[in-house]
C-alpha cells in the first residue's frame, strides 16, 4: 500500500454497528466493575489535588484550583477510556482472542469491524463523561446546565483518541510495545495539556507545540469552557481542530489495521 492508500476513504456499512453491539454486550457483563473507575477517580483526584493541594495554590485566573482541575479530569477520562479501549483492548481482541478473525468470517468487512471498534471506543468515553459529570457537580465545581453538552462532545473526543489508539494497535509488534506511545505520548499529554496548570505557564514555544500537536489540549479547552458555562470563540477553533484531525485519523487507522489483518 502506497502513501496515498493509507488515506483512501474506507467502505463502511451499517453492519459496523453489530461490532459495537458485541462490545457493548461484553461490557455489560461486568457493568458494575466498569462503572466504578469513572465514579471513584474524580472523587480521589479532587480530594487529593483539588481540595488538598489546592489549599496551597492561589486561584488560577480567578478560579479556585479545584474548579480549575475538575473539567480536566473529565477530559483526561475521555482520553484514557477510548485510547486504551482501542489500543490494548483492540489488540487483545485482534491477536489473542481472534475476535476480528471470527467476525470477518461473517458478512462484515474488515472496515466494518474497525469502524465498530472505533465507535465503541468513543462510546466508552461518553459513558465515562456521563458518570463523572454528576459526581463532580455534587461538589459544586461545574455548571451542570452547560456541562451536559460535554456528553455528546465526549463522543467526538472519544473518536479522536480511539483512532489514535487503533493506529498504534495496528503497527505495534506486540502488546508490550503499546507502553511506548503511552509513555512518550499519552503521559506527556496528561501533564502538559492545560490539565493541572494553564498552558500560559509554559514557554511560548511549548504552548504552540501543545496547541498544534496535543489533542488533549483541545479537549481540555472545550470541556473547561462548557464546565464554566462560558464558551468563547476559541471553542470554534478547538472543535474544528478536533473534527479535522479525527476524520484524518479515522481513515488512517482503518487502512492501517486493514493492511495488518490482510498481511
Amino acid at each position: 500500500m502506497n502513501m496515498f492508500g493509507y488515506f483512501r476513504i474506507p467502505s463502511i456499512s451499517s453492519r459496523s454497528f453489530k461490532v459495537w453491539q458485541r462490545n457493548r454486550d461484553v461490557f455489560m457483563k461486568d457493568v458494575k466493575l466498569n462503572f466504578l473507575p469513572p465514579f471513584l477517580e474524580p472523587i480521589l483526584y479532587l480530594l487529593a489535588l483539588g481540595f488538598g493541594l489546592g489549599k496551597f495554590i492561589e486561584n488560577i485566573d480567578g478560579v479556585p484550583y479545584a474548579n480549575f482541575i475538575a473539567p480536566a479530569l473529565i477530559a483526561i477520562s475521555i482520553m484514557y477510556a477510548s485510547f486504551f479501549e482501542c489500543s490494548y483492548g483492540s489488540y487483545v481482541r485482534m491477536h489473542y482472542q481472534k475476535t476480528f478473525d471470527a467476525i470477518i468470517a461473517t458478512p462484515l468487512s474488515i472496515e466494518d469491524v474497525i469502524a465498530g471498534e472505533l465507535l465503541w471506543g468513543a462510546t466508552r468515553s461518553m459513558i465515562n463523561a456521563t458518570v463523572m459529570i454528576p459526581v463532580i457537580s455534587m461538589f459544586g465545581l461545574i455548571d451542570l446546565r452547560y456541562s451536559l453538552l460535554i456528553i455528546p462532545f465526549a463522543f467526538l473526543g472519544g473518536i479522536l483518541f480511539a483512532s489514535i489508539g487503533m493506529c498504534f494497535a495496528s503497527i505495534t509488534p506486540n502488546i508490550m510495545a503499546i507502553n511506548y506511545p503511552v509513555l512518550l505520548f499519552i503521559t506527556p499529554m496528561f501533564l502538559f495539556s492545560g490539565t493541572f496548570f494553564p498552558l500560559s505557564a509554559l514557554p511560548e514555544t511549548i504552548q504552540y507545540f501543545a496547541i498544534a500537536f496535543l489533542p488533549l489540549a483541545h479537549i481540555v479547552s472545550v470541556v473547561r469552557m462548557l464546565s464554566f458555562g462560558a464558551p468563547t470563540t476559541i471553542i470554534v477553533f478547538d472543535l474544528m481542530w478536533i473534527l479535522v484531525i479525527s476524520v484524518i485519523l479515522v481513515i488512517l487507522s482503518i487502512n492501517l489495521m486493514k493492511k495488518r489483518l490482510i498481511v
